[in-house]
């Protein structure tokens, strides 16, 4: 488990990378800038509730996420297979209970955002951390429009208050438009990826 002191602000950001690629590295480093984080974590999930198909192992994808992800600032780790949770409100409670005086910021990208209603307890996770999103490729106007973005429209910082997330009470949440990766993890696998 990475260490952590009280009063940090820690990024989260959960998938299952798998492949990792160029356009993780650029969100996370967008959200240090952006969202005033002291740190990102790499949550590299067992696997992941909404998708059909299994990822590759989670050794592999560990390895290929600490060879692309290189940032003093940024550790990559399989806290969720430590901790043996498969949701994120299960993964956040837990990190709470472990990190107390730790201030938790969840990362997303807009696609993520867009079905975000579909999470398990996903109101709780709106309730419990702030939330930074990341615009992502032809996912702006769905995202904004999502049952999320318009439940809570109420919490949403302006993207030129971003460097106060963090530090927000919750809910609240941020939309930040950066410069735009193409780089798919889908698209990665179709072109035979892990082959």
């Amino acid at each position: 488990m990475p260490m952590a002191a009280p009063g940090l602000v820690i990024g989260l950001l959960g998938g299952s990378f798998d492949p990792p690629h160029i356009g993780h590295v650029h969100i996370t480093r967008e959200a240090l800038k952006r969202f005033g984080l002291d740190r990102v974590w790499w949550l590299v999930s067992p696997g992941n509730p909404l998708k059909a198909h299994g990822p590759a192992p989670l050794a592999d994808r560990m390895k290929a996420a600490r060879q692309i992800m290189k940032h003093p600032r940024v550790e990559v780790t399989d806290i969720e297979a430590q901790l043996g949770t498969r949701y994120t409100a299960q993964t956040l409670a837990a990190l709470r209970s472990r990190y107390p005086g730790v201030r938790f910021v969840w990362l997303m990208g807009a696609d993520n955002l867009a079905g975000f209603h579909r999470w398990q307890d996903w109101q709780e996770i709106m309730q419990t951390v702030p939330m930074g999103v990341i615009a992502r490729p032809g996912d702006r106007i769905s995202a904004r429009r999502s049952i999320a973005a318009q439940r809570y429209d109420f919490a949403r910082l302006p993207g030129s208050m971003s460097q106060l997330l963090g530090r927000s009470d919750v809910p609240a949440w941020c939309y930040i438009n950066v410069p735009l990766s193409g780089a798919s993890s889908t698209a990665l696998r179709a072109q035979g990826a892990w082959k």
